[in-house]
């Protein structure tokens, strides 16, 4: 079952005082009144709520709360030690962000540029809701176009003998302070030791409705097959390769008239726009991972 009420959207002044809650736990009586009891007894106003359950006999339970809080950034800290007594009672996994502070993103590009094209200019019109920190990259090729944004980038080039020394480069250039990372048509495989700094914080772009062409060349395998929908699919990076919860899909009929370079530019056009997507409710924290599902409010 979902449940979906919503209030309004936020003022920027509201924003300082506005914050999301997501919790997973098994589902169980009590939960909301719990919850929605205890952002009361602290002040709070619920503006936004969302659930799910998978199976109110024994399923999981996912909720995603957006509340306003006078004065949030001082009281946040007792306010998370507070829950912690509610969280227990239920065997929760949870966080609460303050929607004042931006997520950091890094993105990774490779020599296509489509996706890092979109996303930049998302955030240059404010409808990307983040800071884009910087732009790492195994090629030259967007360095200008990127630095004319005012956004630093990063040059690593990646060999098959030099890989580990490069992704301890990447992971020195991106520090502590990074919320997630995008691959933005980054045409290099994700190490398992890479992967554990940034658990489901790496989000990739999928050049096919998964799991149909995996591996190189999607496009000319999906002409010689003569497919009538080709698609785009955005997860987050496992150590299975292309394996991961899926965050977002799109799909696209097309014909026998469609030429390889005709599917190469309806791709083009999938991909940007599912990335985008799953990208910003990542940073919206819509997003709640359960085993190599995703739940997506």
């Amino acid at each position: 079952m979902d449940i979906h009420i919503h209030k309004n959207t936020p003022s920027a002044a509201e924003r300082e005082n506005r914050a999301r809650m997501l919790i997973a736990c098994p589902d169980g009586p009590g939960i909301v009144a719990a919850v929605s009891r205890f952002l009361h007894e602290h002040g709070a106003n619920i503006v936004q709520s969302d659930q799910y359950t998978m199976d109110p006999a024994g399923g999981m339970f996912f909720m995603r709360i957006e509340f306003d809080l006078p004065e949030l950034a001082h009281k946040l800290p007792e306010l998370e030690t507070s829950f912690r007594e509610v969280a227990e009672r239920f065997s929760m996994e949870w966080n609460i962000n303050n929607t004042s502070r931006k997520k950091r993103l890094a993105i990774f590009v490779s020599k296509e540029d489509h996706c890092l094209v979109e996303l930049l200019w998302q955030w240059q019109a404010g409808d990307l809701d983040a800071d884009i920190a910087m732009v790492v990259s195994n090629h030259t090729d967007m360095q200008e176009y990127v630095e004319s944004f005012g956004i630093p980038f990063h040059h690593i080039p990646v060999t098959a003998d030099t890989k580990p020394e490069a992704e301890q480069r990447q992971l020195d250039v991106i520090g502590e302070d990074i919320d997630v990372i995008i691959l933005a048509r980054y045409m290099q495989i994700i190490s398992p030791q890479f992967i554990q700094h940034y658990r489901n914080r790496i989000i990739n772009i999928h050049h096919s409705f998964l799991p149909a062409f995996v591996g190189g060349k999607p496009y000319a395998q999906a002409y010689n097959r003569g497919v009538k929908i080709i698609g785009a699919t955005a997860h987050y990076v496992t150590e299975e390769l292309d394996g991961g919860p899926i965050i977002e899909q799109d799909v696209q009929r097309v014909s026998h008239r469609d030429e390889v370079t005709e599917l190469k530019r309806i791709g083009r056009t999938i991909e940007r726009v599912v990335l985008a997507r799953a990208v910003k409710w990542h940073i919206e924290d819509r997003i709640l991972v359960h085993h190599n599902k995703t739940v997506v409010f």
